[in-house]
């Protein structure tokens, strides 16, 4: 891998709320990472403040594209997330093909605790399930999972084997890695797991419940794992990594008590990110 390592980000941009591109430039920027932002919706705040101005960006996505082609630029990921049209689909299946030696993930952004949100059409979800079947690794959380396999909301705790199942079905479906967020099992933990269909391995990495929701806590997760796996992280380090990031700024954003719907303060935990420290544990799932 160079080191000059440059991903395209397909995500929108939110004003206020600390979430999708606000969240990702500048955590992976602080792994020494470049990012090129290719927005697909810009939103006065995220979604969870109720009620939000948001445009559309469907098409520029492709004249973007376009003129990356005929730069000659290439990318070592396409990164793509929340998508604000059916045709950003197509859109984000034509980066993947234009660069097929990038890393290709997908973050499959539909919903949280059991719902869609807002913005998200059985059609999106739908062609979601197509995008994921086509990129390399997907960071589903529990609902989102549920929405890829056609499952019900899961009853908790999860059970272990429900999880390996589950990981297993998903990366059946093409991506050789699946990694799913905040997953509760039965000793009152909550876990992030991981399944690397290559090595046939299952992995699992505890983390600290704290008794509030953050919005954008998914985009911090999902940016340190892509930045971890770039820069040569093995999958278990990538995601101990990601947790522990994860972990630290949530703590932080809890003890100042502040607003919920502003996300998670990760800016004064963005210098732990360039002393490569893993905290939490990690072993077999």
């Amino acid at each position: 891998m160079s080191s000059n390592i440059k991903i395209a980000a397909v995500h929108d941009i939110s004003g206020m709320g600390r979430c999708s591109l606000t969240v990702i430039l500048p955590i992976v920027s602080a792994m020494g990472i470049q990012v090129c932002p290719v927005p697909t919706a810009a939103l006065s705040t995220h979604t969870g403040y109720g009620d939000f101005v948001m445009r559309d960006l469907t098409d520029f996505i492709i004249p973007a594209l376009e003129h990356y082609k005929s730069l000659g630029t290439t990318f070592d990921c396409v990164y793509s997330g929340f998508l604000a049209s059916v045709e950003q689909i197509s859109h984000c299946l034509e980066f993947f093909d234009s660069f097929p030696n990038a890393l290709k993930v997908c973050d499959p952004v539909m919903g949280d605790g059991g719902k869609t949100y807002k913005t998200c059409t059985k059609e999106l979800c739908s062609g979601m399930s197509k995008l994921a079947s086509a990129a390399d690794m997907i960071t589903p959380n529990l609902t989102e999972a549920a929405i890829l396999l056609g499952e019900s909301y899961p009853a908790m705790p999860f059970r272990s084997s429900q999880a390996k199942s589950w990981l297993a079905r998903l990366s059946e479906k093409g991506p050789g890695t699946v990694v799913m967020t905040s997953v509760p099992f039965s000793d009152d933990k909550i876990y992030n797991i991981g399944y690397d269909r290559e090595n046939s391995v299952f992995w699992k990495i505890p983390c600290e419940y704290i008794p509030e929701k953050y919005p954008g806590s998914g985009d911090i997760f999902s940016s340190v794992l892509v930045g971890g796996i770039l820069k040569g992280d093995s999958l278990p380090i990538a995601i101990a990594r990601a947790t522990s990031f994860s972990e630290l700024s949530i703590k932080t954003t809890y003890s100042y008590r502040t607003d919920v719907r502003e996300g998670v303060r990760f800016e004064p935990c963005l210098p732990w990110l360039s002393d490569h420290r893993i905290f939490a544990n990690f072993g077999p799932l």
